[in-house]
């Protein structure tokens, strides 16, 4: 193609075509009848008519040309072990845990819950999964017994596939007596539970119902389980996303869409080649680790590095000498991570070699200017390429397409809409289009969205449909809930949440554009800002700021003075308008396990509130001393 521009034009307006080309990347048992069958608009089925494999894509074809290549890496700082799988071993590996599975009477259609800690076994059950057409459900490990109940009862799985502990900063957490509990809670009852003995925390299988992995395992060295060909609209898995109400959603991904969007996203985005190596820091857990740690890398003939441990341990070099090790070529990761790699000594980034790498990929949260400047000059000038996306969609919206045409990428932004996604900014209010420069819109996608993104939600098409596409007047579209606005260069920057949005006495305003103001002040390493309800105003803007230096927080004058700092930097970039009522001074923020603030349970503790299920949360200590700090 002549252009990136081309590229996307065409993806929209020769739909079919593009995608039928993309499709060529993948092998398939039976070619597609019908490229996209949109005739039930929202609901989108690709590669209609088509058979093939998930499994047999990111494993078996390689196997002829690439069968003694490095497939499989798993790295443990936790326990102190490092194995490399080659694609021989894990196409073993993964006949071995398909066979304990059928076994245990799984077939295709079946559920089977993963709930696993970042071990090489985790990918070994995925892939079974997906290799017996099986639909597998992975939940975060160490998720609290209620939520994992709550998944456990909407996936209804008949096998469940578990471990007696994690480890976390070399601390066991055990894994069992969460799964026993959430069971008991489940109206759900699953017919077996494979669990794979770390012996890092000792337990007591329930007879009858839990297995040994290992024993099993050990009468199949030599068993041959065949791929099992499901139709390209076959359900691969479901992965769970929190709602702003009610309970969890169950996304629902296809086979054949899933693996010719990944298959495409290798090359046009990332750059990958087969014979190179990834490396995704994320979790099995979340929608990046199913598709850049398992999936993605694998279908391009990749290895992938499966890591467990935290990227400060033994010390912040540990991912730098991963990549020098490995001869990393492609690394994605969080713009938390950045931030607390940041924080570390700098030369641990010109300790080790690493002239593999091509470029850094950051997604999950927007990436702030300074973090970005920061690792940009610590790379040496490597691309730096933010993206968007989410779990409903399973790949990226928003980016750079560098393997389709060169592009610089621009300090704040993901990037521009990535082929496929039709992407509107469109008026909250009246649904009509935005489509000048620096005009602020929901992001939105005209359907069909394109392969790779949920079909729907697990058993509720009508939650599907009332959820992401009923909240646009006079419009149905895909809605992100993101408030966004995009440059002369169709370059995109997140503003926030539309559900995080502030009103202040009439005027409307997103979290995210107070933080980028706030962050821009040299003695502020990070912040969170939420709207907090005020009688006279309607709400007002509370942030909570993290000092690089602390030296000057000494007693409460020093702290009003760098808070007045703080105002006079957002008066002068945004007005007082948007000036938080209060900058209190914290040493950590509360997050998940894996990265994100909890935006939500930091407003309900400031609003006097009961901040509701943390189970997701890391530290906290974190948000007990926003408690304390508004008590006070």
């Amino acid at each position: 193609m002549a252009s990136f521009a081309d590229f996307h034009t065409r993806s929209i307006q020769d739909r079919d075509a593009f995608w039928a080309e993309q499709a060529k990347l993948v092998d398939w048992k039976v070619s597609p009848q019908q490229i996209c069958d949109y005739s039930n608009p929202p609901f989108a089925k690709w590669f209609v008519g088509g058979q093939t494999n998930l499994c047999h894509n990111a494993v078996d074809r390689h196997l002829a040309e690439r069968a003694d290549q490095a497939a499989l890496i798993f790295v443990s700082t936790e326990t102190d072990q490092e194995k490399t799988y080659t694609f021989r071993d894990l196409h073993a590996e993964v006949q071995r845990m398909a066979a304990i599975l059928k076994d245990l009477g799984v077939v295709k259609g079946d559920r089977v819950l993963i709930y696993m800690p970042m071990i090489a076994e985790a990918a070994f059950a995925m892939l079974a999964c997906a290799r017996l057409g099986a639909i597998h459900s992975v939940v975060f490990g160490g998720f609290a017994s209620h939520s994992l109940a709550t998944r456990i009862e909407d996936a209804s799985p008949k096998v469940i596939i578990s471990a007696d502990a994690g480890s976390r900063g070399g601390k066991g957490v055990p894994y069992k007596p969460l799964l026993d509990e959430a069971i008991k809670l489940s109206a759900h009852k699953p017919a077996h539970v494979i669990m794979v003995d770390r012996k890092l925390a000792p337990f007591t299988p329930v007879a009858g119902r839990d297995v040994d992995y290992a024993a099993e395992r050990a009468k199949h060295m030599d068993t041959v389980v065949p791929c099992e060909w499901v139709e390209s609209t076959h359900p691969s898995y479901t992965l769970y996303t929190s709602g702003t109400t009610g309970k969890p959603k169950g996304v629902q991904r296809d086979t054949g869409g899933y693996t010719v969007a990944l298959a495409a996203s290798m090359p046009h985005i990332f750059e990958g080649k087969p014979g190179g190596t990834f490396f995704c820091t994320s979790d099995i857990g979340w929608v990046v680790g199913h598709s850049y740690i398992i999936y993605g890398p694998l279908i391009g003939g990749m290895a992938t590095i499966l890591y467990e441990g935290l990227p400060i341990r033994p010390d912040g070099g540990i991912w730098w000498s991963l990549v020098e090790k490995y001869k990393v070529n492609v690394m994605f990761s969080a713009p938390t991570a950045i931030r607390v790699l940041k924080k570390q000594d700098p030369a641990l980034l010109s300790k080790y070699d690493l002239s593999s790498l091509q470029a850094l990929f950051l997604a999950g949260e927007p990436l702030d200017e300074p973090t970005a400047k920061w690792i940009s000059e610590g790379l040496n000038g490597k691309p730096i390429i933010d993206n968007y996306w989410q779990t409903e969609t399973g790949w990226p919206i928003l980016s750079i397409c560098n393997g389709v045409e060169k592009a610089p990428s621009k300090f704040g932004s993901p990037g521009k809409a990535i082929y496929g996604y039709n992407v509107k900014l469109v008026d909250d209010q009246t649904g009509e289009e935005l489509t000048g420069a620096n005009q602020k819109g929901v992001l939105t996608i005209e359907g069909p969205l394109p392969p790779g993104n949920l079909q729907t939600i697990w058993g509720d098409d009508k939650r599907f449909v009332s959820t992401y596409w009923n909240t646009v007047p006079n419009k149905m579209v895909y809605s992100t809930f993101d408030w966004a606005v995009r440059d002369e260069d169709g370059y995109f920057f997140i503003l926030g949440r539309t559900d995080d949005v502030i009103n202040v006495a009439g005027h409307r305003l997103g979290t995210r554009e107070i933080e980028e103001s706030i962050s821009s002040h040299p003695n502020v390493a990070e912040v969170a800002v939420v709207g907090v309800a005020d009688q006279l105003k309607g709400q007002v803007a509370m942030a909570f700021a993290i000092a690089k230096d602390t030296s000057c927080l000494t007693d409460d004058a020093a702290r009003k003075t760098l808070e007045a700092e703080v105002m006079k930097v957002v008066d002068s970039q945004l007005g007082a308008v948007a000036r938080p009522s209060r900058v209190i001074f914290v040493t950590a923020l509360p997050k998940t396990r894996s990265g994100k603030l909890l935006r939500r349970a930091i407003q309900a503790v400031a609003e006097g509130r009961d901040p509701g299920d943390l189970t997701t949360m890391d530290d906290p200590a974190a948000l007990q001393q926003i408690v304390d700090l508004i008590k006070s």
